[in-house]
């Protein structure tokens, strides 16, 4: 099954999206929350995302969400540094281009139904044109 990170700025944010996605996949699904700073601050680390990667991983590949611009590049970053991790450097991960909530749910539900990877970016991406109002 496809693994779940949630990458933000803040350790809330990360641990309440994840407890929403959480409720809506099962509780089979892996999906770790990685927001803010060892030390409770506001930020993002490469090292702690890659171990976030490397936690949420079952052999399927990870779905990376994440919130802001820095979280990308941190997160882009722990993607490179896996590559030079002789344990872990097959270990897919791709990036969601979409909001990090309404992604992370729509992930979630999609790799807890057993979806590979690919598809499950692809539900999460597709959450930025859901409507929230009708007109």
């Amino acid at each position: 099954m496809v693994g779940i990170v949630i990458v933000s700025h803040s350790r809330l944010a990360a641990e309440g999206i994840r407890e929403l996605a959480a409720q809506m996949a099962g509780p089979d699904l892996r999906i770790i929350a990685c927001g803010g700073m060892e030390d409770g601050s506001i930020g993002t680390d490469a090292v702690r995302i890659q171990n976030a990667m490397i936690e949420a991983d079952s052999g399927d590949g990870v779905c990376a969400m994440v919130d802001l611009g820095s979280g990308i590049m941190s997160t882009e970053t722990a993607m490179e540094l896996l590559e030079f991790d002789d344990d872990h450097s097959d270990l897919r991960v791709m990036i969601a281009d979409a909001p990090v909530l309404e992604g992370a749910v729509s992930a979630a539900v999609s790799a807890s139904a057993g979806d590979p990877l690919e598809a499950v970016i692809a539900a999460a991406e597709e959450a930025r044109g859901m409507k929230k109002l009708s007109d």
